[in-house]
């Protein structure tokens, strides 16, 4: 792991994106609360939110964090047929919750996958990326919109 002992502590805030592709029928079971485990979206922010409290155990090297805040928000955009998923943590730490962001969206994308499988194995989880960044030394940073 990167020694990071020398560094001051701050808040740190970082906010991820995914968003995942549904056909028809599972949009139908999302909107309707139906589908055969239970409310979809729900269950994929429970999902990602654990997630984000055990980042260190799943990615190698990456600080153990004391986490103040994680929310995972689903929106369901049925015209597009897409659910997205908005991951915000935040911590006081010497490190940044950049991870933890995205590894929250990602679980949460996975979740929902496994939460409509049933209807469609084609479902696409696109888009992965980390939106903005506060605090530490390199202060504050926010995803282009031309990419």
């Amino acid at each position: 792991m990167v020694d990071v002992s020398d560094k001051t502590d701050t808040v740190r805030l970082a906010v991820a994106e995914v968003w995942v592709r549904l056909p028809t029928e599972a949009i139908k079971q999302v909107q309707e609360r139906t589908a055969q485990k239970g409310d979809a979206i729900a269950v994929a922010e429970l999902a990602g939110i654990m997630a984000a409290k055990r980042t260190a155990d799943l990615i190698p090297l990456c600080h153990p964090l004391p986490l103040s805040k994680v929310s995972v928000k689903g929106e369901l955009l049925a015209e597009q047929n897409t659910v997205r998923f908005e991951a915000l943590c935040k911590t006081t730490s010497k490190t940044g919750v950049e991870m933890e962001a995205m590894t929250a969206a990602s679980v949460a994308a996975l979740t929902l996958y496994d939460m409509l499988k049933s209807v469609s194995k084609g479902i696409m989880i696109e888009n992965l990326r980390l939106l903005s960044k506060e605090g530490g030394k390199s202060g504050p940073w926010q995803a282009s919109q031309d990419l």
